[in-house]
């Protein structure tokens, strides 16, 4: 990985910055903290500002994406940006005919079934996105040494979309597919492979200093299925996204069983939910790999005493891995209350200064 401070990509500094030294596996300070879902819904100021927009416009806005991925670091000392997106926002941009609804999720007007079906999906251009180059280069300028973390769906999640037709808890179509036409199957995540590694350019080239790939319903399948099925598409995108030089994070929910394959696929940091304490996480992780997690989110809901405790033990089992990132095991929920998150990461800071 590059750690070139003179690369005009990203802010200058950014190279030197704690999370980026983490996910290198470099001596840190302290534990670096950043959460997913931090620029968002938890946030009054976001509530506010999102009134009245819906989601996809909101990502296509790039004075609104750099706002709200700011807002979090106003309140908390994370030690990176994540973007403000959706991994759906490709896919829209090359023209599938979707919406993201308040209280359900992304909902896909004609759901892929067939050959047909595949055949719409076409390679993205930086054409198709203006706004994330825009919206990026403004972030990098007004971030300085903090990294701005980019991200995408990754396939096995996004065809999980484009299947079912919207959320599924059993994702019974999409199975049914992977088991029944393996080569349909091949077809549409090589496709959704490809516009992956397309989005992920676009935003390395215009800034960010990391990339993550979210894969969070990956936890559906089982090992032998994701190695045949999932794995040599997941490990393409990371190939193609080693000779840029960022960090490349791999993070997906019910994936315990998965971590092994996972850190296979080529990540350099792969992240860790809350149901597998890291220390496990170390020996299920092949060596040369950094961690990121994994406090539950719904701690946060508890006593302060009770998250102290826990974090104190996220980051003890933390030094066990090559690198550490400290994150939640998912998305920061909804009605968290963002002074506890301000809380924790200082916590962190403290405790686990070296």
């Amino acid at each position: 990985m590059a750690s070139d401070n003179a690369d005009a990509r990203f802010g200058p500094g950014t190279a030197d910055s704690v999370f980026l030294k983490a996910c290198r596996r470099e001596p840190v300070p302290y534990t670096p903290v950043w959460f997913m879902r931090q620029a968002g819904r938890s946030l009054p100021e976001y509530l506010r500002l999102r009134e009245g927009v819906p989601m996809l416009e909101a990502c296509a806005r790039p004075d609104m994406i750099v706002e709200i991925t700011m807002q979090p670091l106003r309140r908390y000392a994370v030690d990176a940006a994540i973007f403000f997106s959706d991994i759906m926002v490709p896919l829209k941009a090359i023209g599938v005919d979707l919406d993201i609804k308040p209280g359900v999720g992304p909902v896909v007007a004609d759901p892929i079934r067939d050959r047909s079906g595949a055949a719409v999906l076409r390679r993205l251009s930086p054409d198709d996105v203006p706004y994330v180059t825009e919206a990026i280069g403004g972030l990098v300028g007004e971030l300085g040494a903090t990294p701005l973390i980019g991200f995408s769906g990754a396939p096995f999640t996004l065809a999980s979309y484009l299947i079912e037709g919207g959320p599924s808890k059993n994702h019974d179509h999409t199975k049914a597919m992977m088991y029944g036409d393996p080569v349909l199957w091949d077809d549409l995540m090589r496709r959704l492979a490809d516009i992956t590694i397309d989005y992920l350019k676009v935003q390395v080239e215009a800034g960010v200093s990391a990339i993550q790939l979210f894969d969070s319903w990956v936890g559906a399948v089982g090992p032998e299925d994701y190695r045949r099925s999932v794995l040599p598409h997941t490990r393409r995108i990371f190939e193609a996204m080693e000779p840029l030089g960022v960090p490349r994070i791999h993070f997906g929910v019910g994936t315990g069983e998965l971590l092994g394959l996972m850190g296979e696929a080529g990540a350099d940091v792969v992240g860790v939910d809350w149901r597998v304490p890291l220390d496990e996480a170390v020996r299920r992780v092949e060596p040369g790999k950094a961690l990121q997690g994994n406090l539950d989110p719904a701690l946060l809901f508890a006593p302060w005493e009770v998250i102290e405790e826990r974090a104190r033990d996220v980051v003890a089992r933390g030094r066990t891995a090559e690198g550490h990132v400290f994150n939640l095991g998912h998305g920061v929920l909804p009605t968290t209350d963002p002074d506890k998150l301000a809380r924790l990461t200082d916590l962190v800071h403290e405790v686990s200064a070296r």
